[in-house]
């Protein structure tokens, strides 16, 4: 059987040993796109005091905040950019290029801001 080389590889042997040199592979940038009635947001910090100043106690559940960065096909109240308040157990988290996302589906918005 043939060998196989990587393209625009360069070889150099060194006694027992075979030294093989790729090219930088250039990593493109990905795209996640919701699919049906899912939404995906980017989590931010709930408020901890208001715009007046008044600190804001330790609640027991929380609600869940995020940005909106692109909806599903099957989305009908919400879009790009709209502030959103969720379940906080309802999502998928996901790391792409090491930004972190959440995965929601629509019914478990409870509200836009």
């Amino acid at each position: 059987m043939g060998e196989i080389e990587p393209t625009g590889a360069k070889e150099e042997e060194h006694g027992d040993e075979l030294k093989v040199e790729t090219p930088s592979i250039e990593r493109k940038t990905m795209t996640l796109k919701p699919l049906k009635d899912r939404v995906v947001a980017v989590k931010e910090e709930a408020p901890t005091k208001t715009k007046s100043g008044i600190l804001l106690g330790e609640a027991k559940e929380k609600p869940a905040y995020a940005v909106v960065e692109s909806v599903g096909p099957d989305v009908k109240e919400v879009k790009k950019g709209d502030k959103i308040i969720f379940k906080e157990y309802s999502t998928t988290d996901v790391k792409v290029d090491e930004k972190e996302y959440i995965i929601v589906k629509e019914e478990d918005i409870l509200a836009t801001l």
